[in-house]
C-alpha cells in the first residue's frame, strides 16, 4: 500500500466520536481492509451514482456489499431519492449493525449521509468522495442533508462517519469544471486559514498562488498536499464547533450568496464550486464596501478567484428576490441574514449589520 496521509477530527462530543480522514493514491482497491479497522459491521449498502459506478465500480473491492446506484445531479437531492434508498435498504434487510458507504461527490455523500442519520435511528456511515470538492470539504465533518424546494440542504443532520478514505487517482477521471468547481473550496480555506486557529501557519494562500500549474497537472504530490491542507483546516473548525454553534460558520465564505444564485437558477446553470466562487467575490466585494479590508487586499483576492478560471458570468438577478432567497438560508438567525465576510488577510468574521443596499451593489458583478 502507498504512503496514507492521516487527517484525525477530535470531536469533544460525549455522543460523537473521533474518526480520520484517510489521503492517498490508488487507496480503493484496499478500501475492505482499510473499513475493518473503523467498523464491525458484516453487510454494506454502497450508494453511488451512475458515473461512478461506471468508472470504479470493479475497483472499490468490499465483500458482503449490496450496490445502489443513483441518478447523478443536485436536482435528485431531494426526498423521493431518500425515499429510494430506504426502500432498497428495507428490501436488502439493512440492520441497525450494518453500514452504508457514501461513494461519490457531494451529492452522494450528503443523501447517504442522511439516509444513514436517520434510517433505524441512525446506523454506520463511511465517506469514499470521489470529487475534489468532496474530498476537501462535503465529506468532512458531518453535514449530511437533501434539498428542499425552498432553500438548499434545509434538512439534514450533523452525522459523523466512521472514517473517510480519499483516493487522489479517482480525481484523474474528473473533467476540467468539476476540478475548478473543488478548488473554489479550497480557495476559501486560503481565504479563511488564520481563522481556522491559532496554531496554524500552512501559508496557504501563497501555496495556491504559486502552485496553479501544478494542481491542474494532477501532480499527485501537490494534490495530496491540498487535500491534507485543506482537511487540517476543516478538522481544526469541527473539532472546536461541530455543529456550527460558533467557529464552523467561518467555512460559509461565499456560500450564502451562492446558495441564492443556485436556488434562483434552480441548481441547472452552475456548479456549487462556481457559485461559491462568485459568492466569495461578491463577500470580498461587500467587505470592501464596509471598509472591513482593504483596495489591496481586494484586489488580491479577486484575482487569485479569476487566475483559476472559475466564478463564471451571472445572469442579471432581480435584487429584491435575491436578497429574500438569502434570508432563506438556514444560517440567517432572528430574521437577520448573517454574512461570513474577510476582515483582514486569511481571515474571517461573522456581520449581520448589513444593509439591502450594500447586497445590491455587492452583487452586481
Amino acid at each position: 500500500m502507498n504512503q496514507l496521509h492521516k487527517i484525525k477530527i477530535n470531536i469533544p462530543k460525549k455522543d460523537s466520536y473521533d474518526y480520520e480522514i484517510i489521503i492517498g493514491n490508488n487507496l480503493l482497491c484496499s478500501s475492505g481492509e482499510i473499513i475493518k479497522k473503523y467498523t464491525k459491521a458484516n453487510k454494506f449498502l454502497i450508494i453511488t451514482n451512475k458515473t461512478v459506478a461506471n468508472l470504479y465500480k470493479e475497483n472499490l473491492k468490499i465483500k458482503n456489499a449490496e450496490w445502489l446506484i443513483l441518478d447523478d445531479g443536485e436536482e435528485y437531492k431531494n426526498f423521493e431519492t431518500l425515499k429510494k434508498i430506504f426502500d432498497f435498504a428495507t428490501e436488502q434487510k439493512l440492520q441497525r449493525s450494518d453500514c452504508i458507504i457514501a461513494f461519490g461527490g457531494g451529492v452522494v455523500g450528503d443523501i447517504a449521509g442522511f439516509a444513514a442519520a436517520t434510517y433505524m435511528r441512525g446506523i454506520d456511515f463511511i465517506q469514499i468522495p470521489t470529487t475534489l470538492l468532496a474530498q476537501v470539504d462535503s465529506s468532512v465533518g458531518g453535514k449530511v442533508a437533501i434539498n428542499h424546494e425552498n432553500g438548499k440542504n434545509l434538512i439534514g443532520a450533523f452525522y459523523q462517519p466512521k472514517v473517510v478514505i480519499a483516493d487522489t487517482n479517482v480525481l484523474k477521471t474528473l473533467d476540467l469544471r468539476q476540478l475548478k468547481t473543488g478548488l473554489a473550496e479550497v480557495l476559501k480555506y486560503a481565504f479563511i486559514e488564520k481563522s481556522c486557529g491559532a496554531d496554524l501557519n500552512y501559508r496557504f494562500l501563497d501555496y495556491l498562488e504559486n502552485n496553479k500549474e501544478n494542481i491542474f497537472n494532477l501532480n499527485p504530490e501537490v494534490l495530496t498536499k491540498v487535500i491534507e491542507i485543506c482537511c487540517a483546516l476543516k478538522a481544526a473548525v469541527v473539532s472546536k464547533d461541530e455543529t456550527e454553534k460558533g467557529l464552523r460558520a467561518i467555512l460559509n465564505l461565499g456560500h450564502t450568496f451562492a446558495h441564492a444564485i443556485e436556488n434562483i437558477t434552480q441548481y441547472k446553470m452552475f456548479t456549487h464550486g462556481e457559485a461559491v466562487a462568485a459568492g466569495m467575490k461578491m463577500a470580498f466585494k461587500l467587505s470592501l464596501l464596509k471598509k472591513l479590508i482593504d483596495e489591496e487586499y481586494y484586489k488580491k483576492a479577486i484575482m487569485l478567484i479569476d487566475k483559476y478560471e472559475i466564478s463564471p458570468v451571472l445572469p442579471s438577478f432581480d435584487n429584491e428576490k435575491f436578497y429574500s432567497e438569502m434570508s432563506l438560508d438556514k444560517k440567517a438567525q432572528n430574521g437577520k441574514i448573517r454574512f461570513v465576510l474577510p476582515d483582514e488577510r486569511q481571515t474571517v468574521n461573522i456581520f449581520e449589520d448589513v444593509d439591502f443596499k450594500q447586497v445590491v451593489e455587492s452583487i452586481a458583478f
